[in-house]
């Protein structure tokens, strides 16, 4: 057991953490090929747009469409409906927590990828001021409150059926992960009604500013993604953690330099034990770049199956 457990700490992480991303991004994105259907409640973006390919469906889109039903029906039987996907959604998502976010999400996969070509060119990537890290926190809330609250609108017929799935329309996966498939329809302008024509133009912007912002800082679109603030909400729900001993932490940065999320707590806080913040992706990049013995730990149930130790530093670091 000890050497399972020396070899688990010693990983390779961001070699394992490639092949596991690419496994979950064929697997989301062409699935659906091989008659794989995990239903419609995925804490993941695999596309419900990508209609052929997908393995599952995003639980934003199926929850935008149930809240846009008429009032009656929404608060009546039909609530019975909505709590049942929401506990579908959260025995997926108990199982990994945010590393939906960090090791399963093909737009964060394509984010990294885009790092990774980005370091090739020799290009250096910007980082944000702790003002702007705290303003940029709370986009993804308001973008999840209107996501959710828009479509109450339509049920209770103050909005257009245009705002059904709001999220959805500017969200860059509809129109990224089709084309993976093969499938380009989604790169236009629906000039039907003057919404469908400011929500699709808007669509549109928000993909250009994916690639662009990919390009400069790492996982980009990841602050302002309504699906991490969801997450966030039942995160001590989840059967994976995070956690941080900081009488063992010696506060040499280390992790805060490798977190593409620029989670400063990581680093600062040594009095509590749950240390992940709403914008962590559970990567577990802190962890492997930690050379504390014991300081920062995966958890699976309370077990630990992945922490820091010297060894596996110096391994990953290749040092004498």
């Amino acid at each position: 057991m000890s050497r399972l457990k020396d070899a688990v700490n010693g990983v390779d992480l961001n070699r394992f953490r490639f092949w596991l991303q690419l496994a979950f991004f064929v697997f989301l994105v062409y699935g659906g090929f091989f008659a794989v259907e995990l239903g419609n409640q995925l804490p993941t973006f695999s596309c419900g747009y990508n209609s052929e390919g997908r393995a599952g469906m995003c639980y934003l889109m199926s929850l935008q469409h149930q809240l846009a039903w008429p009032w009656p029906k929404l608060f009546g039987v039909a609530a019975l409906t909505v709590a049942t996907g929401l506990g579908v959604f959260l025995l997926w998502f108990a199982v990994l927590n945010k590393a939906w976010c960090g090791f399963a999400c093909p737009l964060g996969t394509l984010q990294d990828w885009i790092t990774a070509l980005r370091r090739r060119l020799g290009v250096r990537y910007s980082r944000y001021t702790q003002g702007q890290f705290r303003r940029l926190t709370t986009i993804k809330y308001l973008l999840l409150a209107l996501a959710l609250l828009l479509p109450l609108g339509i049920g209770g017929g103050m909005l257009s059926k245009d705002l059904r799935t709001p999220f959805c329309d500017i969200c860059p996966a509809r129109m990224i992960i089709p084309t993976f498939t093969g499938n380009f329809s989604h790169w236009t302008i629906d000039f039907s009604t003057k919404t469908a024509m400011a929500m699709s133009a808007l669509g549109l912007i928000v993909t250009g500013l994916f690639f662009i912002g990919a390009f400069v800082k790492k996982r980009f679109f990841c602050f302002f993604c309504p699906m991490s603030a969801l997450h966030y909400l039942f995160s001590r729900l989840a059967l994976l953690r995070l956690r941080k001993d900081g009488a063992k932490c010696t506060r040499c940065g280390d992790c805060y330099r490798v977190c593409d999320m620029e989670i400063r707590e990581i680093a600062d806080e040594v009095d509590r034990p749950q240390i992940m913040m709403d914008d962590c992706t559970l990567c577990l990049k802190c962890v492997a770049s930690c050379p504390e013995e014991g300081a920062l730990k995966a958890t699976f149930a309370g077990i630990p199956i992945f922490e820091s130790t010297e060894r596996g530093f110096v391994k990953r670091m290749n040092k004498p």
